[in-house]
Order: C-alpha cells, then structure tokens, then sequence
C-alpha cells in the first residue's frame, strides 16, 4: 500500500514538472501583468516547435515597456527560427526608439541575420567610433618619404549595414587618399606646415561611399619624416649610369685589342708572303743565267742597285750614339 502510495506521488510530481515545462504559467502571469497578451497555448506550441517561450516572451515585454507596438509574437518564433539574436534585435530597437533613430523591426532583423552586431551598430550610430590607421608612408613630388598616421571618426550607417563595407575598407581608403595627398604636395614642408590640408582633400573624396560608416573627420595625429627617396633613386641612377658607361667602355676597349691583334697578324701575314717572295728572287735569277735571259752586266748592275739602296737606307737612319 505504501509502495503504490509513494509511487502514485512520484507520478504527480513528474506529471506537474512537464505540465508547468510545457505550460509555463508563471511566464504566462508575468507577460499578463506586463500587459502583453499571450496564450497559455501559443506558449505551449512554442515549446513543441522548440522555440524557448522566456525569451520570446521577456522579448515582448521589453518592447512593450519601451512603446514599440511593432513587434509580433509570430515574428520574434521566425527571427529565433532563422538563427537570429532575438534579445539583440529588441533592444537594438529600444534603443534606436529611444535615440530617435529609425529603425524597423525588418531592417533589424536582416542586419542581425547579416552577421552584424544590431545592437552595437545602434550604439555606434549614438556615440561614433574612432579608428586609428595604421602608419601611412608615401613621397611628396620633392621625393621626401613622409609617415603619417591619422584617427578617423566613424558613425555606423543603418541603411548601408547590410550589404555595405567594413572597417577595412574604409581604413584602406583613408590610406589610399593620404598617399594621394601627400604625392600631390610639391614639397614635404607645405604637408607639415598645413596637416590640415590632407584632412581637407581625404574627406572631399566621400570615401564612406558604399561602406556601412559614415566618416565625420580625419585628424591627422602625427606625421614623421622618413628617407629622402628622391636622392636614394639619383644615387642608384648614378650608379647604373657608370656601369653602363664602364661597360661599354670595356666593350670598346676590348674590340680595340681585338682589332690590334688582327692588324698585327695581318702585318705578319704580309712579312712572311715578303720573304716568302724575296726567297724566289736568287731562284729567279739563276733561272734566268741558264736560260740567257740575264748576263754578266745586267747581274753587277742590279748588285750595284741593291748596294746603293742599303747605302741609302743606312744614312736614313737615325746614327745611335754610343754611351
């Protein structure tokens, strides 16, 4: 009898325990006393489709408190469905409402879906963000290297959340039109006397164009100057010049020597066909004896010739004085 006593009790409590899970009367009294009409049978569907009823329902109860009659309950089961951020999206609109920031249920939905932080972006659009570039070289016309670095000041851009480009889109920008403003400078001098002037032109470019910010300022925070790269090409064009020049004059002073030595086998080429003929001479004329074509006479007169010819040659030449 005890036995079935005790058993009967433990069936109760159990019985009780998933009655109130499935039916939560007490979130059922809360969201009544609240003021926000919901069934104790839409709560009990919403633990069936295992959509937790706490969060939709204390989701609702925020909205209500706050005056935003825009969010359903049926909306809020979809959001949670999709994978959304339910809490999020309630008071990412609490607080655009609060801010006077327009902002539809629709809106917040799809920026929280796009992976963005609602919330944060909400609180970005109150109290703007400051971005701080990393350092930033680039070479004004007179070829000074200059380094700058620069604070951009960022207010989130609702509308462009989804869809639109993050920080480093924007941080690539502001690079990108300090390099063009200090490349445009005609020396590195008027950036330093005027920083302003780089603020000037970086925001006339709308660079928040297509991004999810909208840039309020670009301040200048420091500027450092780096090395003199207008000298360091004229060094590096000097020294390719002079080996170029060094090159070619190797390349002709080699063809000179090659030159030369062709001239002087040439001239020794010519000597030998010289004595090679001068050799034919005695054969020539010992030739001619046997055949009568050369007598006694004509041989004295042409040693005679020759003789007078060594003569001649010998006063030519320059007499060697004896040391």
């Amino acid at each position: 009898m005890e036995l079935a006593t005790v058993g009967l009790f433990v069936l109760i409590v159990v019985f009780i325990i998933v009655f109130l899970y499935y039916v939560p009367i007490v979130l059922w009294f809360s969201a009544i006393v609240s003021g926000v009409h919901v069934s104790l049978l839409q709560l009990m569907l919403m633990r069936i489709r295992k959509v937790p009823p706490s969060i939709i329902v204390q989701a609702m109860i925020e909205a209500h408190k706050a005056g935003i009659t825009q969010i359903r309950r049926d909306e809020l089961e979809a959001h949670y469905l999709a994978g959304g951020h339910v809490r999020n999206v309630v008071h990412a609109l609490v607080s655009a409402n609060k801010a006077n920031i327009e902002l539809s249920f629709q809106m917040a939905t799809a920026i929280d879906l796009a992976g963005r932080d609602v919330f944060q972006a909400v609180q970005m659009s109150v109290n703007p963000k400051v971005i701080d570039t990393p350092p930033v070289t680039a070479v004004a016309k007179n070829g000074i290297q200059l380094i700058a670095k620069a604070r951009v000041t960022v207010r989130a851009n609702i509308k462009q959340l989804v869809g639109g480009a993050g920080e480093e889109t924007v941080l690539a920008r502001v690079g990108e039109g300090i390099v063009s403003s200090i490349g445009s400078a005609d020396s590195h001098k008027r950036v330093l006397e005027n920083p302003d002037s780089i603020s000037k032109v970086v925001l006339e470019k709308g660079l928040d164009a297509g991004t999810a910010f909208e840039i309020l300022s670009i301040d200048i925070a420091d500027i450092d100057i780096g090395k003199n790269i207008g000298a360091g090409l004229q060094i590096d064009q000097a020294e390719a010049d002079k080996n170029i020049a060094q090159a070619k004059a190797e390349e002709r002073r080699a063809m000179a020597v090659a030159l030369e030595q062709e001239m002087k086998a040439k001239a020794q080429e010519a000597r030998a066909k010289v004595i090679e003929a001068e050799a034919e001479v005695p054969r020539a004329m010992a030739e001619a004896f046997r055949n009568g074509n050369l007598g006694i006479m004509d041989y004295v007169k042409y040693k005679n010739v020759e003789a007078d010819t060594a003569m001649r040659q010998s006063i030519a030449k320059p007499q060697q004085v004896n040391k």
